[in-house]
């Protein structure tokens, strides 16, 4: 579902047969995931099943490791991923009321057009728009600070076909733990649009991907469930409830004693990204859009009958 009425790039593959939102032919991506599935250090944080999978996982820094071992037993529960669901979905008929999540998406999509948006939930501070949770009754009007730039932590929550710009997390150090659905990230090795690829992964709940100021800094995150009608690129949102869910960590410098200042965004407070339509190298700020404590209670007082 696009909410602009004129046709996009959305609607038709890049390069020949290469498509949104990776710009990849089909061989092209076969070969991405072999690359993938052999990177060194490893990709994916997990079980090690074979001598290579674990001298690839050998490699991966200490703190990164910590992190994913912290995290490795965490999910979304039942509950949670129904209503999610629920707020995601979009009107049945035209007029009709939305859910909490689909009204922030409406609202990202009007101010910024230029990919898919998606939700990200801070696991400590404010988001943007938690004065909407007002409505669910959960916030008054008048208690809404601005929200807070730099989470830790933070939940991110991707509409079935949406996806992130080609984005840096300069000297950061984190992960990226599969809770919910499926998402595709695509490595790169330098933040510019034509970057060359490194490889491309799937994760599903309960795997891991990870990144360093020196590995996988640079990358996209996609959800490559069915998103109803439509192909998905610059202008696009999607018509149905279906999502895929993750949870960030990242790490300063000075916490994890690895400091090397070369131009990057230095520290968490912002990122670097690719816009998609001027194909220029832009500053986020990387305030989030809602809290979790004020998402939990929404979610909680949800009907899911």
């Amino acid at each position: 579902m696009s909410l602009t009425t004129t046709r996009t790039a959305a609607d038709r593959p890049e390069y020949g047969r290469a498509k949104y939102p990776f710009h990849i032919t089909k061989e092209e991506e076969r070969q991405l995931r072999l690359k993938g599935a052999e990177a060194v250090p490893s990709l994916v944080i997990g079980q090690a099943t074979s001598f290579d999978e674990y001298a690839r996982q050998l490699m991966i820094p200490p703190a990164v490791m910590d992190l994913a071992r912290k995290a490795e037993d965490l999910r979304l529960s039942a509950w949670e991923v129904e209503a999610m669901r629920k707020h995601l979905a979009p009107a049945a008929e035209p007029g009709d009321k939305v859910g909490l999540l689909r009204q922030i998406l409406v609202e990202k999509y009007k101010k910024d057009d230029t990919h898919p948006p998606y939700i990200r939930v801070a696991c400590s501070g404010r988001g943007d728009y938690d004065d909407l949770a007002s409505e669910h009754g959960h916030l008054h009007h008048d208690d809404h600070p601005k929200g807070d730039i730099g989470s830790p932590v933070v939940l991110e929550i991707w509409p079935a076909q949406h996806y992130s710009p080609i984005h840096s997390h300069g000297h950061t150090t984190g992960i990226v733990f599969c809770l919910a659905g499926q998402l595709d990230v695509m490595v790169y090795e330098h933040l510019k649009w034509d970057a060359r690829k490194l490889g491309l992964l799937t994760l599903t709940p309960g795997q891991c991907a990870w990144l360093s100021a020196d590995n996988y800094a640079v990358h996209r995150v996609y959800c490559p469930i069915d998103g109803g009608g439509g192909t998905t690129g610059p202008g696009y949102m999607n018509s149905t409830a279906e999502f895929g869910a993750s949870f960030h960590v990242y790490l300063n410098p000075e916490q994890t004693a690895i400091e090397d200042d070369d131009g990057d965004s230095y520290n968490r407070d912002s990122f670097d990204y690719i816009d998609e339509k001027s194909k220029e190298r832009c500053s986020f700020d990387t305030e989030s859009d809602l809290s979790w404590g004020i998402l939990r209670r929404v979610l909680a007082n949800t009907p899911l009958t």
